[in-house]
């Protein structure tokens, strides 16, 4: 927001310099980012008026004009600009003048003519970027008057940049209010008084969309004088806000806009076909704006239309055939309540950031439109002429935003800023700020201003305590809190622990994004329904990860591509889905593992990882639990993992994760290595274990039997280690499974799994009888349930 000084000042001001000006706005939470001194380059210039214009003897485009600067003798002027004529009235820049940029004026001949002086636009003032033509002045200015004088440029341009949350500062009379309230100054606000219809003219309305547009009024004025211009002041005031004069009607919307912080629109009323209404745009409809270009809207845009057509862009930008032109004569001027929520990203949407659209994004008073319709009208009519119809309204009230009070407690006050500043000065403060304030035993109960749309609970409110009472007055202390210290339960496995066993196997953790590419994700994981991003950055990141490997491909993929050979990674992080209408997020550990199974090294290679490797990875995670035995890996399939190279890893009938070898399918669709090992597990499966007790050790020998059975390709080494265990009893410290045979002497169907069982009593030696009974019940048990035998 940029504006001048003097403008301000005129409606607030208080005892203070520019400086200490805008140090107070930058202290209250307006930060200033420019300050300008205003017509600082330049001395010695006077205004001008033309006596007479001559073609130039030698060049086309050059005119010889006498100029009468207020001195009593006419100057002769060499000039190119096209726009020069007789009578006109220009800054004159006279001989020993200095310009910005250091540029002095000297008498000089062009193409043989003498000139005593220069003409001068907008832009070689440094006062603008125009440059077509010479910087017209009033008729009613003084011929010889100093320039400084007649544009007022005793001025200083102030740019402050707000934050999303302060749109009622985005108007002087928003910033005069702050600045009246910071330095405890009167505002000498504009008396705005109603404008009486002198024509019965109006244009119907109609709202077909209440929640996204509350209010608009409407207004028809008749026989505006096409050919009026703006006055001085308000284009000086204008372009120094940075808005270029355009057409009085124009300039007057957007003076009430840099005044007030409404914007509006007017619309030729000659182009209108019918009434107008306020609705969304048809799929694929088509309108040229006002920058003339064409845009596709889509069925989320919300349009002012007539019976045919769209005219405008609601809250962004009018278009091009419904605008006023310089045979306007008759206009409707609109002002609107547009909800931030049917504005915002609209103007992005079309490539396009406008004045209007930035307010109405941030929200705008829904009480200033009335205001705001009857300041436009008063401008109008005495700048243009004119006669103004009645001001018709279409009003939702239950869509407009609500005026709820506010609780503020006085410990919330304290806790927040560190202090709480006496209740009268408290009150001041809110009081001051336009806020309805009733005290109460432990507090206040506060109703905000229509303006401050921006205030909705108490820490609201105790931000503008603190920022008008001062930053700089609050104390500075350390914050103080009640310590306590939580009980942690030793069987408990941390997720830094785990990530500590992972990093000491050689992997490494990666952060990846939770948000994830959908096809990808569909791929690996098409069970589950992706949360979809109602705002995504990008369609490569659009759907929640309903697992972690999607993230942790991606980093392998892209380490891969980039000469690492070998490679383990880990992630611990949340994965999302749906369950029963609920996001639920787990927290999961995954990882992925690829290239040879050891560093590169003299003694030689040492082969490419499978699946054990990975698997013995998960179990020196399980470990920790010190329940190994509870944990099952179970062949299964998944659509991410090779068919015949996958396990389930299961905890008590429950299903805790996955381990296996990346489908070769998926791995040539997205340029993966198929000799790719992933694994995921939930945490939680995981994260209680049973204390580690001390127990002694026995005093007698251990025995070792070695048996081999022969029994079905389908039976497991883990069913067989499980029968076993529970087959054998107390007897038996550990069972090894030291070879698998398939081949000549085995039936077809069959394999021979060859175990030892190591049997230890911690009382007694054990007697070649006890390992008899233990090794018999461990045969017949297998033979009962697995149909094995003893291979012969």
């Amino acid at each position: 927001m940029k504006f001048s000084e003097k403008w301000l000042r005129e409606w607030v001001d208080p005892p203070v310099t520019t400086m200490e000006l805008v140090e107070q706005l930058t202290m209250a939470g307006l930060e200033v980012d420019s300050v300008e001194r205003l017509g600082s380059g330049f001395e010695g210039l006077v205004v001008g008026e033309v006596l007479s214009v001559e073609m130039h003897p030698d060049a086309d485009k050059l005119r010889v004009c006498k100029v009468d600067a207020g001195r009593g003798e006419s100057l002769q002027i060499v000039c190119g600009a096209p726009n020069v004529r007789v009578g006109g009235k220009y800054p004159l820049a006279l001989i020993g003048a200095r310009l910005p940029g250091d540029i002095m004026i000297r008498k000089s001949r062009l193409r043989g003519v003498e000139s005593q002086g220069m003409l001068c636009s907008t832009r070689e003032l440094g006062l603008g970027d125009a440059h077509q033509g010479l910087m017209e002045l009033s008729p009613e200015t003084r011929t010889g008057e100093d320039i400084r004088a007649v544009l007022g440029l005793d001025d200083t341009l102030i740019e402050i940049d707000l934050t999303p949350n302060r749109g009622d500062c985005l108007g002087i009379e928003g910033i005069a209010r702050e600045i009246g309230t910071l330095t405890r100054s009167p505002v000498m606000a504009v008396e705005i008084g109603e404008v009486p219809p002198s024509i019965p003219d109006s244009l119907s309305i109609e709202v077909r969309t209440p929640d996204a547009c509350p209010r608009y009024l409407g207004r028809v004025i008749r026989g505006i004088d096409p050919k009026a211009s703006t006055p001085l002041w308000m284009q000086e005031r204008l372009r120094r806000s940075g808005l270029r004069t355009i057409h009085p009607v124009v300039d007057v919307t957007n003076y009430v806009l840099m005044e007030l912080g409404q914007p509006m629109h007017a619309f030729d009323l000659a182009q209108l076909a019918g009434g107008v209404s306020v609705r969304y745009a048809m799929e694929g409809e088509q309108m040229t704006l006002l920058d003339e270009r064409t845009v596709t809207l889509d069925a989320g845009t919300l349009v002012i239309a007539d019976r045919e057509k769209p005219l405008a862009i609601a809250g962004v930008m009018g278009g091009i055939h419904s605008g006023v032109g310089d045979t306007s004569t008759d206009i409707f001027l609109e002002c609107a309540y547009f909800s931030p929520e049917a504005i915002a990203g609209r103007a992005r949407k079309y490539a396009m950031q406008t004045e209007s659209a930035h307010r109405f994004e941030r929200g705008v008073d829904p009480d200033l439109q009335h205001r705001a319709v009857h300041r436009a009208t008063a401008l109008l009519v005495a700048i243009t002429g004119g006669q103004a119809g009645p001001v018709c309204e279409c009003f939702a009230p239950q869509y407009l935003p609500q005026r709820t009070p506010i609780s503020l407690a006085r410990d919330r006050i304290e806790r927040l800023l560190g202090l709480v500043p006496v209740p009268a000065v408290v009150s001041d403060i809110l009081e001051r700020l336009g806020m309805e304030v009733h005290a109460r035993e432990d507090g206040w109960r506060v109703t905000p201003p229509s303006f401050r749309f921006d205030i909705a609970i108490e820490a609201d409110l105790i931000e503008e305590i603190g920022r008008v009472y001062g930053y700089d007055k609050l104390p500075s202390r350390a914050p103080v809190g009640a310590l306590e210290m939580h009980a942690c339960a030793e069987t408990h496995v941390t997720v830094e622990r785990i990530a500590e066993v992972l990093a000491d196997l050689g992997y490494q953790e990666a952060i990846t994004y939770s948000f994830v590419e959908p096809g990808f994700q569909q791929a690996l994981n098409p069970d589950l329904k992706p949360i979809a991003l109602e705002n995504p950055i990008s369609s490569e990141m659009s759907v929640m990860r309903t697992s972690l490997w999607p993230g942790l491909l991606r980093a392998l993929r892209y380490n891969l591509n980039r000469q690492t050979s070998r490679l383990r990674l880990f992630e611990h992080g949340l994965r999302f889905y749906l369950q029963d209408d609920e996001i639920k997020q787990d927290t999961v550990i995954g990882g992925v593992l690829t290239g040879d199974r050891y560093p590169e090294h003299w003694n030689g290679k040492s082969g490419p990882v499978d699946f054990y490797d990975a698997r013995h990875d998960i179990e020196a995670i399980l470990a920790f639990t010190g329940q190994m035995d509870k944990y099952q890996f179970i062949g299964a399939e998944h659509p991410a993992l090779h068919p015949v190279q996958t396990a389930l890893i299961r905890r008590d009938d429950r299903d805790i994760g996955w381990l296996g070898r990346i489908h070769p399918v998926i791995a040539g669709q997205f340029d993966l290595d198929p000799d790719t090992y992933l694994f995921e597990f939930e945490y939680e499966a995981v994260r209680s274990g049973v204390l580690v007790q001390f127990q002694e050790l026995s005093r007698y020998p251990s025995i070792r039997r070695d048996l081999a059975i022969v029994t079905d390709l389908e039976v497991t080494a883990a069913e067989l280690q499980s029968e076993v265990h529970r087959s054998a009893g107390a007897l038996l410290k550990e069972m090894v499974i030291f070879d698998v045979y398939q081949g000549k002497g085995i039936e077809t169907g069959r394999k021979s799994v060859a175990f030892g069982l190591i049997l230890q009593d911690s009382s007694r030696t054990l007697t070649d009888d006890d390992v008899e009974v233990v090794v018999s019940r461990v045969t017949e048990s297998l033979n009962k349930k697995f149909g094995a035998a003893l291979r012969e």
